[in-house]
């Protein structure tokens, strides 16, 4: 394991896994969304967003935390271990509820609210995203090493099993 993304809806908990992974492993963490947004609320460019992520594809070893439709299938095929975040929609939807006015490593601003429209992606995620995402790691499964949790407790067991009791 050098090359891993974690992707899943926003909520589940894969940052914080992401940032467990990272203390037990020492690879290097990276954070889409904080590669994306600029801390007045706005994004940088997609071209920019594309060179961020390839520099980063250059490294020896890596963790990308974050989803990004656009992105999926270029960071699958640089990966050697993908984890996917496969929870319950209401889940996540009390995991985003929760950060709402906490400093977070991945966003360069405190979230005040949950806005319509992230409700609304994360209620849609399974609908909308989720196929697409099993599809594409269906079509890489035999190359890569693919690990899918339920739970949050099923990336804990995980993340244990690395550390050891």
């Amino acid at each position: 394991m050098n090359k891993v993304m974690v992707i899943g809806c926003p909520g589940s908990g894969k940052t914080t896994f992401a940032e467990k992974l990272n203390k037990c492993t020492g690879l290097p963490l990276y954070y889409l969304d904080a590669i994306w947004h600029k801390p007045d609320k706005t994004h940088i460019s997609r071209e920019e967003f594309d060179e961020r992520i390839t520099e980063i594809f250059a490294m020896p070893q890596w963790i990308i935390d974050g989803n990004y439709k656009r992105t999926i299938e270029l960071r699958l095929q640089q990966c050697d271990t993908v984890f996917l975040f496969d929870l319950p929609t209401e889940v996540c939807l009390q995991g985003a509820t929760e950060r709402i006015g906490k400093g977070r490593y991945d966003l360069p601003w405190i979230e005040t609210e949950l806005d319509d429209e992230f409700r609304q992606f994360i209620e849609e995620f399974a609908e909308n995203t989720l196929p697409y995402i099993y599809e594409l790691i269906d079509k890489y499964k035999s190359e890569k090493q693919v690990v899918i949790f339920k739970s949050r407790e099923e990336a804990d067991k995980y993340l244990n099993s690395l550390t050891g009791p």
